[in-house]
């Protein structure tokens, strides 16, 4: 059984079963006709074990019959309704359910007359006396130890550790993005593998691709000797280190002159003279037009190759010292480009933790966004698993985030006399972010109206002697899902925090029920203000439904 579990005296049981069997053959319907019959498999159990209860109506095929549902069976808890079976028998139905029925307590039980409608006239079955005997332990060969405590179970940490899988993951694939795109040694192309060779290597390669390029067949002289110039320009300027790509044809000749002059290029005179004649070449393709044979064009390249390789051996030898500046100076270049990746990458992995950060922010709200990452405890409540139960007697039915707790209540010795049982759950304090309050009572006179002011009133009055001042009642009209009626009284208080000046508002929802001979009450409270709990109520009053048979 889902919830407490029925705790009823072995006479007050047989007596009240009794009550309600002569009520119900007496007022609740018309005597029992042929054609209902309910019958039991066995009159006498041992405490948990089961009753096979069934149920037989003779009808016609247009009838309409309803048989019990739920909870009917009380003192003995219903654990199974089958389906019905229907059989032809002399040109009618003979319509068949068999119930389930248990008992966890020893003593003898009446199965008070279950109701039939058929075609909405009732119908009563007749009452059966059931024997439940305790189950008998040999002490002798069986040890007896004492009742365990209750033991605390660690909370489950599988929420936790698929949010950490989900954060790594999330990490991996943006690191994974970052090194792809950023820190890996991409694949060079061949223009990036050419231009990370030596300059005359470089120079060389270059000039071995424009000989092969179809510029002179496809008539494009004017590319053709650009290039050409820039390859040998672009080459003068990185290993001789002079002005060459932004220099005119004269000023490059003479800075060329100068440097032979001077003894910092062995350079031919005759070398120089053919480099010019090539640059005015190539002055008149570009600026005037001039168009040379494509015999012209080719010696002037092969002219240009020798010039590169002549040049290269008039460079001296650079000394030992600007070798060592050279390799210095490369290395630190390497090093600018390695750290320059990393700030490109660490830029990137901030800008997109930032972004995600606002978009969260934006689009979730500041608190959904803390408490996510933190963690909230009304916010674990609402995302856990939630359990749907059944609580007391008469029952109610509720579903809560966690199983609420079987807690005794001591009564004011004024009212506790009147009072036959009482079953109470709870689920965290009243006083703290949430709790979840669900009791049933039975009074000893089956006569005695709910007092629903009453309750309320005492309820209240201990919520002032706990600190909670100007609190505010509403009252509104209640349904359960099954459509019972009671009533809903909500508000909230001022709960003063203890040592210090400072207060919080404390939220409520009363839900009552109840008929003669019993009380039934769910008290919610929570933090005012709490989105998550406000989901939390929102939900169990959903869920809430009641039976009013005591």
């Amino acid at each position: 059984m889902k919830g407490g579990k029925l705790k009823i005296e072995k006479n007050t049981s047989v007596v009240k079963s009794f009550i309600t069997a002569t009520l119900l053959f007496c007022f609740g319907g018309p005597f029992l006709f042929s054609q209902v019959k309910a019958e039991i498999d066995t009159a006498s159990i041992k405490i948990g074990e089961q009753i096979k209860y069934t149920i037989s109506v003779e009808a016609d095929s247009l009838d309409l019959v309803d048989f019990p549902e739920d909870q009917t069976f009380s003192p003995l808890e219903m654990v199974e309704a089958l389906k019905i079976d229907t059989v032809p028998k002399d040109g009618r139905l003979l319509l068949q359910r068999m119930y389930a029925l248990t008992q966890f307590d020893s003593g003898a039980f009446i199965i008070p007359p279950q109701r039939i409608a058929i075609n909405e006239k009732p119908y009563l079955t007749d009452s059966f006396r059931i024997k439940v005997a305790d189950v008998v332990v040999d002490t002798t060969k069986q040890k007896m130890f004492d009742i365990k405590p209750l033991l605390n179970v660690d909370r489950s940490r599988a929420k936790l550790w698929w949010t950490i899988f989900w954060v790594i993951l999330g990490l991996a694939i943006i690191g994974g993005l970052v090194y792809w795109f950023f820190l890996r040694k991409k694949p060079l192309t061949e223009e990036e593998k050419i231009a990370m060779l030596p300059p005359f290597d470089r120079a060389m390669a270059q000039l071995k691709d424009l000989e092969n390029s179809r510029y002179l067949l496809q008539d494009e002289h004017k590319k053709y000797y650009s290039e050409l110039t820039n390859i040998v320009r672009s080459y003068l300027e990185e290993e001789v280190h002079v002005s060459a790509l932004e220099s005119t044809t004269d000023q490059l000749i003479d800075r060329l002159e100068l440097l032979k002059d001077s003894g910092s290029l062995d350079l031919q005179d005759e070398t120089i003279k053919q480099f010019k004649r090539i640059l005015q070449t190539a002055d008149l393709v570009k600026f005037a037009k001039s168009k040379p044979s494509n015999l012209v064009a080719e010696q002037d390249r092969t002219a240009v190759e020798n010039i590169v390789v002549l040049t290269k051996e008039a460079i001296p030898e650079p000394t030992e010292e600007e070798l060592m500046l050279n390799e210095e100076y490369l290395q630190e270049q390497a090093k600018k480009k390695q750290r320059k990746k990393i700030y490109i990458a660490a830029a990137v992995l901030a800008f997109l933790l930032v972004g995600g950060t606002v978009f969260s922010l934006t689009v979730y709200g500041f608190k959904k966004v803390k408490d996510s990452v933190f963690g909230y405890p009304t916010k674990e409540l609402l995302e856990k698993e939630w359990v749907a139960s059944t609580y007391g007697f008469p029952p109610v039915e509720i579903e809560t985030p966690e199983v609420m707790l079987r807690t005794e209540v001591e009564f004011p010795e004024a009212i506790r006399d009147s009072i036959q049982d009482n079953n109470t759950f709870v689920h965290g304090s009243p006083l703290g972010l949430f709790s979840t309050t669900v009791s049933s009572t039975t009074y000893k006179n089956p006569q005695t109206e709910p007092q629903f002011e009453a309750s309320l009133g005492a309820m209240l009055a201990s919520w002032e002697a706990a600190g909670i001042r100007n609190i505010i009642t509403k009252q509104e009209e209640f349904s359960s899902k099954s459509g019972v009626k009671g009533l809903k009284v909500f508000g909230s208080g001022q709960l003063k925090t203890p040592d210090s000046n400072s207060s919080r508002k404390i939220a409520y929802t009363v839900l009552l029920f109840g008929g003669q001979g019993f009380i039934q009450q769910i008290v919610i409270t929570w933090e005012d203000g709490d989105t998550y709990a406000e989901q939390i109520v929102e939900r169990v009053l959903a869920s809430v439904d009641v039976k009013t048979t005591a």
